[in-house]
């Protein structure tokens, strides 16, 4: 047996059908076999507060050994998961194909599903997780949604603590009266037919986040796209399920996969590339529905044929060039490596993209942001996220740079509030967003209302 490996990382099916998969005694001793494998390796203990949270258990233990810990104890190791995957990535040694088979995140899904089975599932996160259903409900309302969700509304946070357990200084995601694909059908783009990319074709996926909470980064890849050729149609059949990946109902997230699929595999066969907007949701197009239903052709072409949306514009510059008329921005550009990003196994495109743009510098922020999706929005969380993001926010802030990038826009919103409490007055003079609106406005594109 080797000690660590090499060899680049695989990906096991998620077996959630087999009723061993719910087995709480075989779960708690795989639960056992892996924690005393990261007990001791301990290379993970400072990407997320499940690992600090795992050691601390074993060293305060009667003898500092895992046997000794019990098992109703793992439960804040798990919860402190946000299934980032970068300890799968870019830490450990003993991942698939090594022989200890350690696969940490996934581990903690089949927890979390075996919660779920047995009703243990939190009721205020089950209703988070309903993305569109949030999306379809804030629609009509927005303006009034958003007012109540303002940091300086002190007594509508202050209730919303109290009742939702979301964090009263946490920054959250404001939402649209119309939507990404709203706005499309509203507003028909000219497609340069002189760009050297033209005759391409893509459908991009406006995913929850671009079609109910911020549909200028749709609307910046369609702006960017068609300036280089490309022809584009906008479609949102469902949520990609990242949120109820998160809460571990992986039933639900094969039925979305099911359908989104069957949507986007009728645009791949007329000839279309398939864009996601978000690095969370490409992430699950691409590897997370593949392991979750290994059987589905329609799942593995969808896999085969989606880009990230930053994958995509470094994909026409490298093959047939971005056509000239970008102008250097008014300053450097603090570009964070997403989680999600990363665990696409596809390089910094965000970086590589953003590089195109003519004499701007872009510095990278590699560490964690904190904020874990909707985990980071918690009160009991929320105080973590911003320990966890520190040295990001520092690093970001340190390079000077006017703009923050992030292919999670959500990581970006809460660098800023990183950013925030280690200096106020600097915070004001930086924006936050996803690095293809730093493209459309290098290329001097402007949002439509």
């Amino acid at each position: 047996m080797r000690e660590g490996s090499l060899d680049a990382p695989i990906r096991h099916p998620i077996d959630w059908n087999s009723p061993e998969f719910y087995d709480e005694k075989l779960l708690d001793d795989e639960l056992r076999r892996i924690f005393d494998i990261c007990h001791g390796c301990r290379r993970c203990f400072n990407l997320c507060d499940s690992f600090p949270k795992l050691f601390d258990l074993i060293d305060d233990s009667e003898t500092g050994e895992l046997d000794s810990v019990a098992s109703e104890d793992f439960k804040p190791v798990v919860d402190a998961c946000t299934l980032c995957d970068m300890c799968y990535m870019t830490k450990c040694p003993y991942v698939p194909p090594h022989e200890f088979n350690l696969d940490f995140p996934h581990l903690m899904l089949r927890y979390r599903a075996v919660e779920k089975k047995k009703g243990k599932d939190g009721f205020i996160a089950r209703q988070l997780s309903k993305t569109d259903r949030n999306g379809k409900l804030a629609k009509p309302v927005a303006g009034l949604a958003n007012w109540a969700s303002k940091r300086d509304n002190t007594t509508a946070r202050g209730i919303m603590e109290k009742t939702l357990g979301i964090h009263r200084d946490a920054a959250l995601p404001e939402y649209t009266g119309k939507t990404l694909e709203d706005r499309a059908k509203a507003n028909e783009l000219t497609v340069n037919t002189e760009a050297p990319a033209y005759g391409r074709k893509a459908v991009i996926y406006a995913t929850c986040y671009g079609n109910y909470n911020s549909p200028s980064i749709g609307e910046a890849t369609r702006s960017v796209l068609a300036r280089n050729g490309v022809e584009t149609e906008v479609v949102y059949p469902g949520c990609c399920g990242m949120p109820l990946l998160e809460q571990g109902d992986i039933p639900a997230v094969a039925e979305n996969a099911r359908t989104v699929a069957a949507d986007l595999c009728g645009w791949i066969d007329k000839g279309y590339d398939v864009i996601a907007l978000v690095s969370s949701c490409a992430l699950m197009l691409k590897f997370e529905w593949p392991l979750i239903d290994p059987d589905n052709t329609d799942l593995k072409k969808l896999a085969e044929a989606t880009f990230d949306v930053s994958e995509y514009v470094v994909d026409i510059a490298k093959r047939e060039g971005l056509t000239d008329g970008m102008e250097p921005l008014e300053g450097p550009v603090s570009m964070h490596l997403a989680c999600h990003a990363r665990a696409q196994n596809m390089g910094a495109k965000g970086a590589e993209m953003l590089r195109l743009i003519p004499k701007t510098r872009v510095a990278i922020v590699e560490r964690c942001s904190g904020h874990g999706g909707s985990w980071g929005m918690m009160k009991g969380n929320y105080e973590t996220a911003l320990k966890v993001g520190k040295t990001a926010a520092k690093n970001a802030l340190q390079s000077g740079a006017p703009f923050i990038a992030s292919e999670c826009p959500l990581a970006a919103d809460h660098l800023l509030q990183g950013i925030e409490k280690q200096d106020p007055e600097a915070v004001k003079e930086k924006q936050a967003g996803h690095p293809i609106e730093l493209i459309a406005k290098a290329y001097g594109l402007t949002e439509t209302s």
